[in-house]
């Protein structure tokens, strides 16, 4: 038996609303299914999903789901083989959790750990792997995973030792480590995420996830893998080496359908790292959602070139085929800190793109990062005036996340005084100057939401229809909610202690 595991979520306590982001692990749903294909059995143990209300203080954190105790209860006696998803940055704390009771309570359990390779929130294992190790991994598989986990697990399964994985690729131990050099091309041969496995009437309840949830059942998709650009604060082009590779437009819209057909999903969100690359590719995509006359929505939550989208009419052709939400990244108003962050970004077209949303019914979300090393006050205040200039031009909704030194990433060595890799989160409390930042970023918040009632009224007055009825079309609606719901889940936990304590 190959036992795969989600860790808990981990939300930074003192701050729930842009800690304890919900993704759905869409890269384990991935590796479960080549498992699957290759006649292997699998178990999924959602660390998270099966118990997200669950909750438990650990320090500053907050941890939702199972207890460690109850994670190796579901871990079957005949299992032998453990892959440990580490999925995001903040989670580590987590993974770092299970996989000491994994190695305490099962020392004879090989546990290898799995790098996320499609989030900008993940992070480049082999720059922290030996932590990994100390802690009682026994390997650390980095690059695309699919086809080197049945490779690993067919050799681990045969001779415990594992004597044939160094002739594997993206795979690490205490002795040696193989740099990932394959990339998978035809991604159309991949099996469908076998979200069979998990728990999704769980994420469904919670209605808060990444991107804004507006129908009742949702889905992640990923139609691409990689991205051509080599931003430094960015752990993507450590993990994808700027190869970007896409899926066909058939077997995409064929996976759209099938989950479609089977839960009864109607919005997807897309969690490519950069899915709009090539402007012939989306403009397939929708073309093949019109030809099967599908009733869905889809949202690019996890964010876009917006260079890479062409013109209007490419805005106007995703807009009948579903679109609702696409979220770009200008980053900073900083002209010489774009150079120096080897960010190309055109503003004239992001807010030509921006007024074409607006008109096709198209949310839009335009994200933001403070504290880039060199950053001054007159780089602020252009960050200051580019977050006005659209949201007069008709911007939804902003992202403001002060930097943090993800492993992996060019600036990784740059920036000192964290204790822990969870630490390294959008408030990075740790930061000298952090309550500079988060007091330019409150405010940059409020002058926003101003601007965008002066300038958009009746878009403001919508908004709080959407978050009583759980009916969220952007992020700025269903983070109040999310933070809520920790809030509470933090005070049920600090009440339960004190109650159990008077018993």
């Amino acid at each position: 038996m190959v036992t795969l595991i989600n860790p808990n979520l981990v939300v930074l306590r003192d701050d729930p609303f842009t800690t304890g982001i919900v993704y759905m692990p869409i890269g384990l749903a991935y590796l479960a299914a080549s498992l699957q294909k290759a006649n292997m059995p699998v178990k999924v143990i959602d660390a998270f999903g099966e118990r997200p209300y669950s909750a438990r203080r650990h320090g500053k954190f907050l941890l939702l789901g199972l207890t460690n105790d109850e994670v190796m209860e579901r871990i079957s006696d005949d299992a032998s083989i453990v892959f440990v998803y580490a999925i995001n940055l903040t989670n580590h704390v987590s993974t770092i959790s299970i996989i000491k009771s994994i190695k305490k309570l099962c020392p004879k359990l090989k546990i290898i750990v799995c790098e996320n390779t499609q989030a900008v929130t993940a992070y480049a294992l082999s720059y922290v792997a030996d932590e990994f190790y100390r802690t009682g991994a026994d390997y650390v598989l980095t690059g695309e995973s699919e086809y080197r986990a049945v490779c690993i697990a067919q050799i681990l399964l045969n001779d415990s030792k594992g004597n044939g994985l160094r002739q594997i690729d993206g795979v690490g131990s205490p002795t040696f480590y193989n740099k990932p050099i394959e990339k998978i091309n035809d991604l159309d041969s991949l099996s469908f995420p076998a979200w069979d496995l998990f728990p999704l009437e769980n994420y469904w309840k919670l209605r808060f996830a990444h991107g804004p949830q507006t129908s009742k059942r949702y889905l992640p998709l990923l139609t691409s893998r990689g991205c051509p650009y080599k931003c430094r604060f960015c752990v993507t082009p450590a993990n994808n080496n700027q190869r970007w590779r896409h899926r066909s437009a058939h077997n995409i819209v064929d996976e759209i359908e099938y989950f479609f057909n089977k839960y009864k999903v109607q919005e997807f969100h897309f969690e490519d790292l950069n899915p709009t690359v090539l402007d012939r590719h989306t403009r397939e995509i929708c073309n093949e959602i019109l030809k099967r006359k599908l009733n869905i929505n889809w949202k690019i939550a996890s964010g876009t070139k917006i260079e890479t989208i062409k013109s209007e009419e490419t805005v106007d052709l995703m807009a009948r085929a579903g679109c609702r939400y696409i979220s770009i990244s200008p980053e900073t108003g900083s002209a010489r800190l774009l150079k120096q962050m080897h960010k190309p970004f055109n503003l004239d077209h992001a807010i030509k793109m921006i007024k074409r949303m607006n008109y096709a019914g198209i949310r839009s979300q335009a994200c933001f990062i403070l504290g880039y090393l060199g950053e001054n006050e007159e780089d602020l205040k252009m960050t200051r005036d580019m977050v006005k200039d659209i949201t007069r031009k008709g911007v939804d909704e902003i992202a403001l996340f002060i930097i943090t030194p993800v492993p992996g990433s060019a600036i990784y060595e740059e920036i000192k005084g964290y204790k822990s890799l969870s630490e390294l989160n959008f408030s990075p409390v740790w930061r000298h100057d952090y309550k500079i930042l988060n007091r330019f970023r409150f405010r940059l918040y409020l002058s926003f939401l101003i601007w965008k009632l002066w300038y958009h009224p009746l878009k403001v007055i919508g908004q709080p229809i959407n978050f009583l009825q759980l009916r969220f079309e952007t992020k700025m609606e269903m983070v109040p909610y999310r933070a809520i719901v920790f809030k509470m889940l933090d005070w049920f936990t600090l009440w339960s202690r004190f109650t159990s304590r008077q018993v």
